[in-house]
């Protein structure tokens, strides 16, 4: 079956999120009383999710568990106008997430399992040149293993297609960092952006953090990069020394989990359609403000056009 037309590739593991939610304040080394909930996740699998809810029909290149809860992944992400045709179905093909919140929201401790990608290296060689050639633009995970972040590079350049990065594990994403000249934009948070320079940007404020980039990117010749700054916004400069900040959209907040990628979603969403960084950033932030106000991980229904967005 041939992928469909202007779509936007998204390449990356699923997950299954289990959060669990304080009654009231959290004491880290108490028992604390609340709720346990189990959603689908996944740094890819809500990227590809938020694209289809601003309706433009992304294709999702992925692993599931050849279980009821992988089919049940795959019904969901079909019910929102994901292309899954091209997904693998394999035992333990799922990762997990465990996280635990306080009473702001905000995640107090985490461990994740990842799963077994490799199959998607197969799947590129078979049928890499069929879904890229009809692509709009390609997402993936910096972190996953290095062969499958190569073959993407090397189908992006033989078709001409933007590459855009964003990461579930900055750890492992400093192995690829060689690989990032070639991508057309990196997103990453504050705390990653010092992993990846080796420095600590903790303190920086917005204005601080849009110089070190811009020079940063200058010297190490990455096309353009995103950083995300919490509460306190987002900077983005490009390696051409054209930088600026745009300010968090002030919202109650119920859970934070998703609000990064959603982000991602929105800055990819505008990028691959002709907006400028600073205008996809401005789609990014009101994506993140939108899911950061319910418990879903996940952005709410928009049209592209309540976004600018003409796809």
């Amino acid at each position: 079956m041939a992928i469909q037309k202007n779509g936007i590739i998204v390449l990356g593991a699923v997950f299954v999120d289990i959060k669990g939610f304080p009654e009231g304040a959290y004491i880290p080394d108490g028992r604390n009383a609340g709720k346990v909930k189990y959603v689908h996740g996944g740094v890819s699998r809500n990227v590809v999710e938020d694209i289809a809810n601003i309706e433009l029909r992304p294709t999702f290149l992925g692993i599931v568990d050849d279980s009821a809860l992988g089919e049940d992944v795959l019904r969901k992400l079909e019910r929102h106008k994901v292309n899954v045709s091209y997904m693998q179905r394999i035992p333990n093909g799922m990762g997990t997430w465990l996280a635990v919140f306080d009473q702001n929201g905000d995640v107090a401790g985490s461990i994740s399992q990842r799963p077994n990608l490799d199959s998607l290296l197969t799947l590129l060689e078979e049928k890499g040149d069929e879904i890229f050639s009809e692509a709009d633009s390609v997402v993936i995970e910096v972190d996953m293993d290095k062969d499958i972040v190569k073959k993407v590079i090397q189908l992006c350049e033989k078709y001409e297609k933007k590459l855009y990065g964003v990461v579930s594990n900055m750890s492992i994403a400093l192995e690829r960092r060689d690989f990032l000249q070639r991508f057309d934009c990196f997103i990453c948070n504050q705390q990653e952006a010092g992993m990846f320079f080796s420095a600590d940007y903790s303190n920086k404020v917005p204005e601080e953090m849009q110089q070190i980039l811009s020079e940063r990117l200058q010297v190490a010749n990455i096309p353009s990069m995103v950083i995300t700054m919490g509460g306190d916004g987002s900077v983005y400069a490009d390696m051409h020394g054209n930088r600026g900040f745009c300010p968090a959209k002030k919202v109650d907040v119920r859970d934070t989990t998703g609000a990064g990628d959603s982000f991602c979603a929105g800055v990819v969403s505008g990028l691959t359609y002709g907006k400028t960084l600073a205008e996809s950033v401005e789609i990014g932030t009101r994506l993140a403000a939108s899911v950061i106000t319910s418990s879903e991980n996940v952005c709410p229904r928009f049209l592209p056009a309540e976004l600018g967005i003409e796809a």
